[in-house]
């Protein structure tokens, strides 16, 4: 390289100049938004812990774009053990180590120990099975995995291959493979990390099948770490993404466990008679997957405010064009190029991912209090909000993350080619993001679950067969938009002008009206025409994604209403405090909301509540609400403070420098060190003495 590159810079403006003037231009104080999003003891917490880990070199991420799969696993193994290194000393708890994980950004293979092995145990091992699994787990004297999806099945658990029979002779399982599709697939630490796993396997007990039911079995030497007389195990290869992780398969051949390895605090069976004891609620395990749901928003919230940073922050860097109606000049008078923020189509592209994350932020708070209160109801043996909430937090899991996918590409394409290079900061952030639509249930298999209870809802409502169903309605969001419509479902909306959409009470009649019209028309076509279920199922995705809509405006809107309580929270209290805040949050939540109405403007249309010139309104205030936006766009990012550690970005730096970071990154590039013979006659490749023994053909 030559000499003179370290003393070149970007033409002018720079773009630590660039985004200081833009931060300038800011109409609210960012340290309060983001007071208002975190509150100050998870502020305390994020910087405590970003010290620690920025600050460690074993976390170093400057080689890792250019590492190959080998070098990747072995630096998450590195990771990983350093991870549990400083748990043990700053005495971590669950949440603590999660914002490591966060900032850390890179799956590893001790990963599902943590968030699937340990959990299970915790939620459904005795007393007994917490003693002999969980406390050395948490100790990490064993490390396992959570072994359910198979080669043939993964959304119909009930269809898994992989037995577990009862043996009452020796008060055994016998777990067993009976096919290649019985594999156990995809599982996250297998391949060669974990030595313990829980599997899901068929329970079987004097003939009868009583379904899937969790097991733990130690699959690897405790010393040598190799596999098991009876089972195979591998990894599955390389994958789109993930690549730092293990997942792998493995076969059972007639392996036998004890008894008192099939987790049991809720089912059993008896020793030596093989009776099974059935669970006291067979839905019991529904709490724990609101939780699981509840998380994975709030990873959505992440994602989206991630993706939005990087775009925004390089959309003010990067110029290009001239603008003829309104040059840009720089101080001296020269004109220059236009930021691309300033032209309409990219604002429209990346202001709708920032009001997205805003609502997934509200919407994740939400369900985590509702998972709490629940927990709480439960204690009492009260299950009546259960149905609920599991339906809502299945649909959410899956709108929210179709939606996080599809914003994070959004945002990449808006950084044009550029956004290609892995030193975007996107793509491998796209790669492992990417299965969060399929794990923890495929996100088109999960609208069926929320459908079918927003279908049994409306039926009771109808037939008032249900009388507790009207007394909840004050507390349950769904019951009361279905009561709306019933009583008026020719309703229409009253708007006349653009700034009427700015309404949220109208807002959300819009939303609960086409929500119950879909689910009504649905209800009918079933009932009444006799529609098979897998007739309806565009149908059934289309209600589940307009009643998860609805629950997103909702919340973003509540969140917004002032409390007078005198125990309010704290993010709420601040936010509320604000005039400014509240200014620039309204207009980011009817962003989000008339966004969506604009994209799902069929639906609207269909149900009858808003007519083809309103239609026009709404649009019309869409592009008003990107004017108000546009000079807080920096900011609003800058309030998710996501730090330069975590975005990977030489695109999303906070300081402006892309250009220096993108170049300084090629610059490592351990191909450039490498001299080639081109030459077609010569059997040598590369001419280095020092690389690869001067490789030949």
């Amino acid at each position: 390289m030559t000499s003179n590159i370290k003393i070149l810079k970007p033409s002018d403006p720079q773009g630590s100049d660039l985004l200081s003037q833009e931060r300038a231009r800011t109409t609210f104080d960012v340290k309060k938004l983001t007071l208002a999003l975190y509150g100050s003891k998870e502020l305390e917490r994020l910087n405590r812990i970003l010290e620690i880990v920025e600050n460690d070199p074993v976390f170093d991420k400057s080689k890792i774009y250019y590492m190959g799969r080998n070098e990747l696993f072995e630096h998450a193994l590195k990771k990983d053990k350093r991870l549990v290194q400083l748990i043990k000393k700053h005495r971590w708890n669950v949440e603590e180590t999660h914002i490591a994980e966060l900032f850390l950004d890179l799956p590893g293979p001790f990963g599902l120990h943590r968030g699937m092995f340990i959990p299970t145990i915790f939620g459904q091992g005795t007393e007994e099975q917490k003693k002999k699994f969980l406390i050395p787990a948490i100790k990490y004297e064993i490390i396992g995995c959570y072994a359910q999806t198979e080669l043939g099945h993964g959304s119909n658990v009930q269809g898994l291959e992989t037995t577990a029979t009862y043996i009452p002779e020796t008060d055994e399982f016998e777990i067993h493979s009976p096919h290649l599709t019985a594999s156990k697939w995809w599982i996250g630490g297998l391949g060669r990390t974990a030595n313990h796993a829980v599997i899901m396997a068929q329970l079987k007990s004097n003939g009868k099948d009583f379904g899937p039911h969790p097991f733990i079995i130690q699959i690897r030497d405790m010393e040598t770490h190799q596999p098991l007389s009876g089972i195979t195990i591998g990894d599955v290869g390389p994958k789109f993404g993930y690549n730092a992780t293990d997942n792998g398969f493995m076969l059972f051949d007639h392996v036998r466990i004890p008894r008192s390895n099939m987790l049991s605090k809720y089912s059993q069976i008896k020793e030596g008679t093989g009776e099974y004891i059935s669970p006291p609620n067979d839905k019991l395990s529904y709490g724990t997957m609101v939780f699981v749901r509840a998380m994975i928003v709030t990873g959505v919230r992440v994602a989206l405010a991630r993706a939005a940073t990087i775009a925004i922050r390089y959309s003010v860097v990067r110029r290009q064009f001239v603008d003829k109606d309104e040059p840009k000049k720089l101080e001296d008078g020269r004109i220059v190029e236009t930021s691309i923020l300033d032209y309409t189509m990219q604002q429209y592209r990346l202001f709708p991912v920032i009001a997205q994350a805003y609502a997934c932020f509200y919407t994740s708070k939400a369900m985590v209090d509702s998972y709490l209160n629940y927990m709480k109801q439960s204690s009492g043996g009260d299950f009546s909000s259960l149905a609920d909430l599991h339906a809502s937090s299945s649909g959410l899991k899956s709108l929210a993350t179709s939606m996080a996918v599809d914003s994070i590409e959004d945002c990449r394409r808006a950084c044009g080619g550029h956004g290609y290079s892995s030193f975007s900061g996107f793509v491998t952030f796209y790669q492992n993001y990417l299965p969060n639509t399929t794990w923890e249930g495929d996100n088109y298999i999960l609208t069926h679950q929320t459908a079918r209870y927003l279908f049994k809802t409306f039926r009771e409502v109808v037939s008032n067969k249900n009388p507790e169903a009207y007394s909840q309605s004050n507390t349950n969001p769904t019951i009361t938009y279905i009561l709306q419509f019933l009583n008026n479902p020719n309703q229409t909306c009253t708007a006349t002008t653009p700034s009427d959409f700015k309404n949220h009470e109208l807002q959300l009649r819009a939303f609960g009206h086409r929500a119950a019209y879909l689910i009504a028309n649905a209800v009918d076509q079933i009932d009444n025409h006799k529609k098979s279920w897998n007739s309806m199922l565009i149908e059934v995705n289309r209600i589940s994604r307009a009643h998860c809509q609805y629950i997103l405006a909702r919340n973003f809107i509540t969140a917004l209403q002032k409390s007078h309580h005198p125990n309010e929270d704290e993010r709420l209290r601040v936010l509320h405090d604000s005039p400014e805040l509240m200014e620039v949050m309204n207009s980011v939540c009817n962003l989000f909301v008339l966004n969506t109405m604009e994209k799902e403007l069929g639906e609207f249309l269909e149900c009858g509540y808003i007519t083809s010139s309103q239609s026009k309104l709404i649009r019309s205030q869409v592009y008003d609400l990107l004017k108000e936006i546009r000079p807080n766009a920096v900011s609003l990012v800058d309030a998710f403070y996501i730090p330069d550690f975590m975005l990977k970005s030489a695109l999303g730096r906070y300081d402006g420098k892309v250009y220096e970071t993108m170049f300084d990154w090629a610059s490592k590039e351990p191909l450039n060190e490498i001299t080639l013979d081109v030459n077609p006659n010569s059997e040598v490749l590369f001419r280095n003495n020092d690389y690869k023994g001067k490789a030949r053909l």
